[in-house]
């Protein structure tokens, strides 16, 4: 359903006073994820997340917001399967990627790309696959579109991949056969599919066929996108989990290009892929596979900038950087941005200048930086920003966040001034945030957030909760609707949200203080910012408990062995044994590059592992785990909860068979917080014990 203004309800429950005070109201906040505009910049979507009305599940729809700010968002589409990936062609209509039954499909269809006409109407298939469409590019300039689409292993003609998946389907065959490393990424297996690129030019909307009628729902998929060819029949696995980026003229499409290597490296090339012809130059590349080059950006001359992730040695931390290389390839030039640990990086408009986002001190400022000169101009310096969008006007829209905000779009012009934009999912939080410091042993500066419930005070002082971030290369800095403080703010809990060594956004020195002794300076740091944290007059320091999830949960491990000052410890996903985490992960050679192998540095694991000081654990603790987890797999809190238990500790165990890395159903979710306040409020607070009800 086309042009339907946001209903009253969906105001109501985004800007509901209370929502973090339940759960099951929390998770019913709308979730802004992403934006697409027009080249003018005179249109705007974005896709939101709704709770469906069962409430089982988010589904997301696209929304029209108004670039001015004045007017109400409205609805675009509508489906029980939802809608995401908008992006606008260079005729003004939205094409975007659905699971939606087809007209004459089933509700077995896999992900088609759809087209929205610039004058609304109901939405029509252009592009669909015997396997989905996963990610969608289209030129500013011209009429040419490119789509991300699993296929049959070897580059299938198309019967021929038809026939794969019929055979595989009606035979219920799920069985993959591997031959290279990495198997696993965070939650699913790869392959047998292939991701392959495909391009085609889109038909004029009103020239016939389906752009004629679009409510006339037409599947033949040539009255929308024409002459579509396979780019990358011989890709094999080398664009999974890549997106295509296309230049504004249609003519050159650029990505990472993943290769398996020796000993189960793997090298991560940009690659430039001509449109006309499929031909394929490497742009930029480390022979040796110390830099991995992702998520690239082409500028209307030809220049690509993308991000640099060094792999990490014995002695020398990750690091991430911007590069930039001509389109013809050559050796990439890294900038030096000093402490500003890049996230994301897009042209301008113009193509004169890059466009940086990432973590500093705390903050995920936004930043144009002089791609000749690696001089840096920070735009917008406090809080988080996103997901930027460059405009012709010279300015761009950008998602603005931050830990006590939730995403809402923004529009900033050529000098940098903010306009908010109306769009649902805004929702004041129920307390107040304060920055704290601390100094560590060895005299480094650290700092963290305070989250500070209201009514906190000298005379009514909150229990505190430490809260460790994942990563470990990483930063509290934004919102987070999966790890969310304001859930224990609303019950009367202040939470400290610290950056550790290893932390980003603080520069090389204070990455190198925590390299390859992971609870050892980040350890000392934690303390010292929870013993400042206390120190203050509004925080109980009788009742105090420390949780995390995934490096989070390795540290919630390694507190309990080394420290009995928490009432209580919550360790979600975690790691317990560095010799068993090392081989089962996703990824084995991010680990053994930086720590070797356990057979070569027994040692070293059994130092840092915190299983070796299981005796120790004095605090009582729940711990938590997604089956599907295949970063941090679940055999690690297997092993600790059969640890705890046969040692004699006081602990419960939270298992979600049907979860990964993260907890994401809506009804999981407030089962995680649920049984977190529970155990919380029993060992911290001395209440009785009351098992959540749906368990």
């Amino acid at each position: 359903m086309a042009d339907e203004t946001t209903p009253t309800k969906e105001r109501d429950a985004s800007g509901a006073a209370g929502a973090f005070s339940d759960p099951r109201r929390y998770v019913a906040i709308p979730r802004l994820s992403g934006l697409a505009a027009s080249g003018p910049g005179d249109r705007l979507v974005g896709s939101i997340a709704h709770l469906d009305s069962a409430g089982g599940r988010h589904v997301s729809a696209i929304w029209e917001l108004d670039p001015a700010g004045g007017q109400l968002a409205r609805r675009l589409t509508r489906s029980d399967k939802g809608e995401r990936s908008p992006a606008f062609a260079s005729d003004g209509s939205i094409l975007f990627i659905s699971d939606r039954p087809r007209p004459g499909g089933t509700d077995d269809d896999a992900s088609a790309l759809w087209r929205l006409p610039d004058g609304g109407g109901e939405p029509w298939v252009v592009a669909a696959r015997p396997g989905a469409v996963t990610a969608v590019a289209a030129a500013r300039d011209q009429p040419v579109v490119v789509f991300a689409a699993k296929v049959a292993p070897g580059g299938r003609d198309d019967p021929a991949d038809e026939a794969w998946h019929k055979d595989r389907s009606d035979r219920k065959i799920t069985a993959i056969l591997h031959e290279t490393l990495p198997v696993r990424q965070w939650d699913h297996e790869i392959g047998p599919e292939e991701v392959h690129y495909f391009a085609g030019v889109l038909r004029p909307v009103g020239a016939g066929g389906a752009g004629a009628d679009a409510s006339a729902g037409h599947t033949d998929t040539d009255t929308g996108l024409v002459e579509v060819r396979d780019l990358t029949p011989d890709a094999g696995q080398a664009l999974q989990d890549a997106r295509p980026v296309l230049s504004a003229d249609g003519t050159t499409v650029v990505t990472s290009w993943q290769t398996s290597l020796p000993e189960g490296r793997v090298r991560v090339d940009v690659v430039a892929i001509e449109v006309a012809t499929g031909a394929r130059t490497v742009v930029a590349s480390a022979p040796d596979a110390y830099w991995y080059y992702e998520s690239p950006t082409i500028s209307p001359d030809g220049r690509v900038a993308c991000l640099a992730q060094s792999r990490g040695k014995p002695d020398e931390p990750y690091l991430t950087q911007v590069a930039v290389v001509d389109r013809a390839g050559g050796s990439p030039r890294h900038l030096d941005l000093g402490d500003l640990w890049p996230a994301e990086v897009t042209w301008s408009f113009d193509g004169r200048t890059l466009v940086v986002a990432g973590d500093r001190a705390g903050h995920h400022p936004l930043c144009l930086v002089d791609p000749d000169t690696s001089e840096v101009h920070v735009v917008q310096a406090g809080g988080s920003w996103t997901h930027p969008v460059p405009v012709a006007d010279g300015g761009m829209f950008v998602l603005q966040s931050g830990i006590g905000m939730p995403p809402r779009p923004v529009r900033l012009d050529a000098s940098g001034n903010a306009q908010a934009v109306q769009a649902p999912g805004s929702v004041p939080v129920p307390g107040r945030i304060e920055e704290l410091s601390a100094t560590a042993e060895d005299r480094t500066n650290l700092r963290a957030w305070l989250v500070l419930p209201d009514g906190a005070s000298a005379t009514e002082p909150a229990p505190l909760v430490l809260w460790v971030h994942g990563g470990p290369y990483g930063s509290w800095n934004d919102w987070s609707w999966r790890w969310n403080p304001w859930l224990m703010a609303a019950r009367g809990w202040a939470v400290l949200l610290p950056d550790p060594a290893l932390s980003t956004g603080y520069g090389l020195p204070f990455l190198q203080r925590g390299w390859r002794q992971w609870g050892g300076n980040p350890f000392g740091d934690l303390m010292a910012l929870t013993d400042a944290a206390e120190q203050r007059d509004d925080i109980d320091e009788s009742r105090t408990a420390a949780m995390g999830g995934s490096y989070g949960g390795y540290m919630a491990n390694w507190i309990a062995g080394h420290t009995g000052r928490f009432k209580a410890i919550v360790s979600h996903a975690s790691i317990w044994s560095l010799e068993g985490f090392q081989p089962t992960t996703d990824l084995p050679s991010a680990w053994s590059d930086q720590w070797g192998r356990p057979a070569e540095d027994p040692e070293f694991y059994r130092r840092w592992s915190p299983d070796a000081y299981v005796e120790a654990i004095t605090s009582p603790m729940l711990v938590i785990h997604g089956v599907n987890d295949y970063r941090c797999p679940v055999s690690e809190s297997v092993r600790l909860w059969t640890d705890l238990v046969e040692h004699g500790k006081v602990a419960k165990y939270l298992s979600f068979p049907d979860e990964n890395h993260w907890i994401l159903q809506p009804g999981d979710a407030t089962v995680w917080y649920e049984t977190v306040f529970a155990f919380l409020d029993h060992h911290v607070l001395g209440r009785p014990w009351e098992r959540p009800s749906p368990l």
